[in-house]
């Protein structure tokens, strides 16, 4: 499929199979592989029109997922999983990525953690939080105190496992942040879909906001906004936007 449809395929994918799923990048596009039974071959091929074939798994699928998740490194931190060991005396965020809710390597995620790095430290709230992995960097950077939140119960599980693993204080809840009741923070972080983004900024959540979550090509647009810096990765982009007064 093309890049820029990936991301909606993906969280779909993370309910019709929240066991996992690889993820290979082909040029401009980007392939989707799926371990799963009959049953779940007939949910993919009813959602999906473009699953177009199935093969036996081999075997030794169970640990060959691991393969994928290797270390990354983002504004002076290794982030890596659990069976991996970070060098001595460099800073790290461990996450688990088994049910790939965001490992850190995804370029919008390392953007993000890039971007933080060099901003002043103070208040944040990380939306849509999946891992945990941006929050648990805010912490490892310096910032606090933090607050996060996901819509999805399964996420902020996965995210409080994340706080636990790497010893961080992060205030973690189940809810939409597009209408919940949000805390005051002085920053707002967002590597979410493009249009949740712009519904987030409208909300006015902070005086400053990292975004992400789409490609270079696209600008997140809200009202009373003013952009600040940008970083690309791999195709796609993250930016530091203002609230103007």
């Amino acid at each position: 499929m093309p890049a820029d449809e990936a991301e909606v395929s993906r969280a779909r994918l993370l309910t019709l199979c929240p066991t996992g799923f690889e993820e290979v990048d082909r040029g401009d596009d980007v392939e989707l592989a799926v371990y799963t039974d009959e049953a779940g071959e007939a949910r993919l091929r009813s959602a999906f029109a473009g699953v177009v074939s199935a093969e036996p798994v081999p075997l030794g699928w169970e640990e060959r997922w691991r393969s994928f998740h290797r270390p990354a490194r983002a504004g002076g931190l290794w982030i890596g999983p659990p069976w991996e060991t970070a060098p001595p005396g460099e800073p790290a965020v461990v996450v688990d990525p088994g049910r790939a809710f965001g490992t850190g390597a995804h370029p919008t995620t390392r953007a993000c953690i890039e971007l933080l790095s060099e901003l002043d430290r103070g208040s944040v709230l990380d939306a849509g939080t999946g891992s945990g992995v941006i929050a648990a960097a805010a912490a490892r950077l310096g910032f606090e105190p933090i607050y996060a939140i996901d819509v999805d119960p399964a996420a902020v599980e996965a995210a409080s496992a994340t706080a636990r693993r790497n010893g961080v204080d992060i205030t973690l809840w189940q809810g939409d942040a597009l209408t919940a009741e949000l805390p005051e923070v002085e920053l707002v972080v967002a590597n979410i879909e493009l249009r949740a983004v712009e519904a987030l900024l409208e909300r006015r959540p902070a005086a400053r906001a990292v975004t992400s979550g789409y490609l270079v090509r696209d600008t997140p647009r809200a009202e009373g906004w003013e952009p600040g810096s940008r970083l690309e990765l791999d195709g796609w982009a993250a930016d530091v936007l203002v609230a103007s007064q």
